[in-house]
């Protein structure tokens, strides 16, 4: 397999990730919207002994809230990491052509002007 190829698969396995990525997101704020209509209706003062119980729920589906924040984070990371690998080969490509043609107008070949 040629290294463009390689190249066109990561971006490719990348699109698809983005596509699942996006339909995880979608699910979750589904998700999330019943949660925030569950937890508005049944956690209030009422329901717990002590405020401290009621502190403790609240400080465990905040917890919850920042590991699905941290692994979406995490996710987006490794998604532009394959991207910069990518352009940064694109970018080589393009240096190496522009290289090549510097040679070419940099006075390599003398044209009697500089003696």
């Amino acid at each position: 397999m040629s290294r463009e190829q390689s190249y066109l698969r990561m971006l490719e396995t990348s699109a698809k990730l983005q596509l699942n990525m996006a339909l995880m997101l979608e699910a979750k704020a589904l998700e999330a919207e019943k949660v925030r209509n569950w937890v508005g209706h049944h956690v209030n003062p009422d329901a717990f002994g002590s405020q401290q119980e009621l502190l403790q729920e609240s400080m465990d589906i905040h917890d919850q809230l920042i590991e699905v924040i941290d692994g979406l984070s995490k996710l987006g990371q490794g998604m532009s990491s394959v991207m910069k690998v990518v352009l940064r080969h694109d970018q080589e490509e393009s240096g190496d052509m522009m290289g090549g043609m510097e040679g070419l107008f940099g006075g390599d070949f003398g044209m009697g002007g500089d003696k």
